[in-house]
């Protein structure tokens, strides 16, 4: 009786043990299938579709890349900054021009996963980002600031052609959200085409 009652106890230990295992590894699994239906998308993006969705239900579709090749991050980025959206790459923000026009751009994304890198950029470095038409666009990062958005009014404000890339902050805290942000301004340098 014993012994039947420890291989109970240890077929479910075993079990219990792989079902935390495949629920740790759903997530990482579902975000690599995520960014190839994503990369797919964009493909189909660039050879000419207005809104290719990533997979039939999804409410976003890619409207730009940002690449920073110094950092050696390359994302797609969708239509909108929901929750939804932003679980599976960074979202431009409704009011946001598209890549490339005159204007405002502003870019949300995870502090800690596809923005982690936002914590490495200073004033100077280069961010390119392609429109939906092709065109490559380089921003020169002129300035970074932490801001808390209860009391800062300043993410429509721009002169010419801006980027603002922005994060919750700090990069490392413990419990998500709260009011602080970090935000990444950069200007175009000039069409990027060739570079």
């Amino acid at each position: 009786m014993i012994a039947r009652v420890q291989q109970a106890a240890t077929l479910l230990a075993l079990l219990s043990g792989l079902w935390q295992t495949a629920q740790g590894l759903y997530i990482p699994a579902k975000a690599v299938v995520a960014q190839q239906l994503l990369q797919l998308a964009w493909e189909r993006t660039q050879a000419g579709a207005r809104v290719a969705r990533p997979w039939p239900w999804a409410d976003t579709h890619p409207v730009a890349r940002l690449t920073v090749p110094e950092l050696d991050i390359d994302q797609i980025v969708l239509e909108g900054a929901s929750g939804r959206t932003l679980a599976f790459g960074p979202g431009l923000l409704p009011g946001s021009v598209p890549a490339g026009d005159a204007g405002h751009i502003v870019i949300s994304g995870h502090r800690d996963t596809h923005f982690r890198f936002l914590a490495e950029l200073a004033p100077g470095a280069r961010i390119y980002l392609t429109g939906a038409d092709g065109a490559r666009h380089a921003y020169r990062v002129d300035d970074t600031q932490v801001v808390d958005m209860r009391q800062y009014r300043g993410l429509t404000e721009c002169d010419g052609r801006c980027l603002t890339l922005v994060t919750c902050y700090p990069f490392d805290a413990v419990v998500p959200g709260g009011p602080l942000r970090f935000l990444v301004f950069a200007r175009e340098e000039s069409n990027a085409d060739a570079t």
